[in-house]
C-alpha cells in the first residue's frame, strides 16, 4: 500500500519502503502553520498510521525554518476590524473545542515512531510538535523558542503537559517563564533533543535512524510505544497487567515465530508485520 498524494503543496509526502517523510513546506514563511497544512498533515499521520506497510514517519521542514508556530497573520486577515473572527460569525452559538482531529491529538495517538528532523527554528506550535515525536533530532543550527509569553498566548498544543516530562517542572518552567530560545547545544544538554548533528547530515542520520526503527517487528514497536504512552497515567501493576495482555497476542504471531528462528540461526530476522 502506498500513501495518497497530499492535497496541498504546503505539505510534501514521500514514502520509501517502510519509511514515510513529511516536509512542513511554506519555506518563504518559514513553515507556519495554515489550515491547509493543519488539515493535511492530520489526515497523512492518519493514513500512514493505518498503513501496515509503514514503520516509521519522519517530520521535517522545507527550507531554513522547521515551523514557526500557527500563522499569526493569516489569523488576523480572519478577523475584521473590531477583533471579531469574520469565519464564524457573532451570532453563532458558541461550541466546545474539537481538538480529535487536529495533529497534535492525531500525533500523540499516531502508534507509528514518529523522528523529527529539527532543520531551523521551532516556536509555538512548531516546538510543541517537535515535542510530540517519539525522537528529535535536531542541526546544529536550530533552535527551539519557548517564547509564547512574549506573545501573550499559551503553549496550547500540549507544550505545557510534555516539557516537564521531559525536562523536569523547574527547566520547562524556566524555558516559558523567560520566554527563552534554545540552542541546539542546550537542547541536547537538557535533555530535549535525542542527537544533535551538522545541518547537512540532519536528514541522512533521521533516515538511518528510521531504518533501524523499520528493521524490528512492527507490532512489537508499535506496542510499546503504546505502552509507554498509556504508562504515563497508569499504576505500576495496570501497566504490567496490560503489557502482559499484549504479550500474550505478540507470541501468537508469525513474527515471534521468525524473531525466534532467526536467533537460533544467528541472522538478521525479515519481519512482516503478521
Amino acid at each position: 500500500m502506498t500513501l495518497s498524494a497530499s492535497n496541498t503543496e504546503e505539505l510534501l509526502v514521500e514514502q520509501d519502503g517502510h519509511i514515510v517523510t513529511m516536509t512542513l513546506n511554506r519555506p518563504e514563511r518559514l513553515n507556519a502553520i495554515s489550515r491547509a497544512m493543519l488539515n493535511e498533515l492530520s489526515e497523512k499521520m492518519v493514513e500512514a498510521d493505518k498503513d501496515p506497510e509503514v514503520r516509521c514517519i519522519i517530520l521535517t521542514g522545507a527550507g531554513r525554518g522547521f515551523c514557526s508556530g500557527l500563522d499569526l497573520i493569516d489569523t488576523r486577515h480572519r478577523q475584521d476590524e473590531s477583533g471579531k473572527n469574520v469565519d464564524s460569525g457573532s451570532n453563532q452559538p458558541r461550541q466546545l473545542f474539537d481538538l480529535r482531529d487536529a495533529p497534535i491529538n492525531v500525533m500523540w495517538h499516531t502508534d507509528t515512531p514518529i523522528i523529527c528532523a529539527i532543520n531551523g527554528a521551532a516556536a509555538g506550535y512548531g516546538m510543541d510538535m517537535t515535542l510530540l515525536c517519539d525522537m528529535r533530532i535536531m542541526a546544529d543550527n536550530a533552535k527551539l523558542a519557548a517564547v509564547t509569553a512574549k506573545r501573550n498566548v499559551v503553549p496550547e498544543s500540549g507544550g505545557t503537559w510534555l516539557l516537564p516530562r521531559l525536562v523536569g517542572w523547574a527547566k520547562a518552567a524556566e524555558l516559558y517563564y523567560r520566554g527563552r530560545t534554545v540552542s541546539a547545544e542546550e537542547a541536547l544538554e537538557i535533555g530535549i533533543v535525542n542527537a544533535v548533528v551538522p545541518k547537512d547530515d540532519l536528514l541522512s542520520t533521521a533516515r538511518q535512524w528510521a531504518e533501524e526503527v523499520a528493521e524490528n517487528a512492527p507490532m512489537a514497536v508499535q506496542t510499546t510505544k503504546r505502552m509507554m504512552r498509556s504508562g504515563l497515567e497508569e499504576s505500576y501493576d495496570t501497566a504490567v497487567d496490560h503489557l502482559m495482555a499484549h504479550l500474550h497476542g505478540l507470541f501468537q504471531s508469525e513474527d515471534f515465530q521468525e524473531g525466534v528462528k532467526a536467533f537460533i540461526e544467528k541472522r538478521k530476522p525479515n519481519f512482516t508485520g503478521r
